[in-house]
């Protein structure tokens, strides 16, 4: 179609308002099916085709890896065992820290760059800390443009101080854009007002979980004809807060005792000790018959939608928490610890309960508070999913993602 210029009184092309398909490239130093992982794994399968062809780099072999295969060109390439191994709880001191591991990463940066020019991405998004530092340096030895999606909070509370400082010295210089997994999160990395950020949530397929029928024996919350199975889902880690929920569980049992205790879950990252203490725990406070370790689920919707309760007792803030969301699209009433990015997502005692960090008594109270009124525990549920649908799904995220990249492509 062709237009009048009414002015010289000649033809012109139509203006193509059409987005420019974009290659972005998705870059992440792990393949474990670990929150930001699983995040990156939905953005990937959920993006709009016709504005973004995504194509993935990894640092490992792994199931992350399995699970992308079909959707998206994929290339591993080996992170040495010194730089996969490395830990947030290692960064400190100068050698050890942020920037002694980047110089002991150049040749690995080095090749990284060579293959982002075989692969000639528009865009590179990287997916985690590591990822932020190794693929951060190599786009922009090839020129290109970057987003650094930050999924952790840069704070003493949870990375070590010299790692904090020498990352929020590089988020000011390395990426052209920042996207934080909540404003929690924006909030920790003290950024010049110049710098370019936005948040994105890690939104769900809220889909998947209308779809799914609960269990036939679900039990009225409160009742004592069925047991009640209140449950915690995550890695099993000292700051997750299992030593939290089981502390609230052995109060919670002395009134309720029909109340069962999931922990849905895998230790990683070397915490295999903090899950041997958690056994002993459940032997000391006389839990035997009422908690049960469920080990690592791959699909965390079936397992959610069979609790009656999903507690969330992380002890330090969460980057955001998207276990929560889960909980709440699953129409389940959810406890979580009022920090981080659950504050963004609860709206306490509107679509769900906050409790102090940390604080056993008060998540048991929380909990006997749910079993004792199961019209509260209703409205919660219902509130909650209302919640997600209107600010958590996956759709809001992949069209905030897919702002940011046009943003930057419109700057070259």
């Amino acid at each position: 179609m062709q237009l009048l210029d009414s002015k010289v009184g000649a033809w012109k092309p139509e203006a193509n308002t059409k987005p420019k398909q974009l290659r972005v490239l998705y870059f992440d130093h792990t393949a474990v099916l670990s929150g930001g992982e699983l995040a990156l794994l939905e953005a990937v399968r959920n993006l709009d085709r016709a504005q973004s062809e995504p194509l993935v780099v990894l640092g490992e072999h792994g199931p992350l890896e399995q699970e992308l295969e079909s959707e998206c060109p994929l290339w591993v390439l080996e992170l040495p065992p010194r730089l996969r191994n490395t830990r947030k709880d290692n960064l400190t001191g100068i050698t050890g820290g942020v920037i002694g591991r980047m110089v002991l990463s150049i040749p690995y940066i080095v090749r990284l760059a060579r293959l982002f020019r075989q692969i000639k991405p528009d865009i590179v998004h990287t997916n985690s800390l590591k990822a932020d530092l190794l693929g951060g340096i190599a786009a922009r030895l090839c020129g290109i443009r970057l987003v650094w999606h930050v999924r952790d909070r840069i704070s003493p509370d949870y990375l070590p101080r010299a790692a904090v400082t020498g990352f929020r010295w590089l988020i000011r210089l390395i990426p052209h854009y920042v996207v934080g997994c909540s404003q929690s999160v924006i909030d920790t990395l003290n950024l010049p007002h110049w710098k370019r950020r936005k948040v994105v949530y890690s939104g769900i397929d809220l889909q998947v979980y209308e779809s799914m029928v609960p269990r036939a024996h679900h039990a009225a919350i409160g009742s004592a004809a069925e047991p009640v199975l209140i449950g915690l889902v995550g890695r099993i880690g000292p700051w997750k807060g299992q030593h939290t929920f089981l502390e609230a569980a052995a109060k919670v049992r002395r009134i309720y005792p029909q109340t069962q205790f999931l922990l849905y879950g895998s230790a990683m990252f070397g915490e295999s000790e903090y899950e041997k203490r958690l056994h002993a725990m459940v032997a000391e406070l006389g839990l035997q018959d009422a908690v049960e370790f469920c080990g690592f689920v791959r699909d965390i919707a079936s397992a959610i939608v069979n609790l009656d309760i999903l507690v969330h007792a992380s002890t330090t803030p969460e980057p955001f928490g998207q276990v929560i969301v889960q909980g709440m699209a699953a129409g389940k009433p959810v406890i979580a610890s009022a920090g981080g990015g659950a504050l963004e997502i609860i709206r306490h005692r509107v679509d769900g309960l906050l409790f102090p960090l940390g604080d056993a008594d008060a998540l048991a109270d929380a909990m006997m508070e749910l079993l004792g009124n199961p019209q509260l525990a209703s409205e919660l549920a219902r509130n909650g999913r209302e919640r997600v649908r209107g600010c958590f799904t996956i759709q809001h995220t992949v069209h905030s993602l897919s702002t940011v990249f046009q943003e930057l492509a419109e700057q070259n």
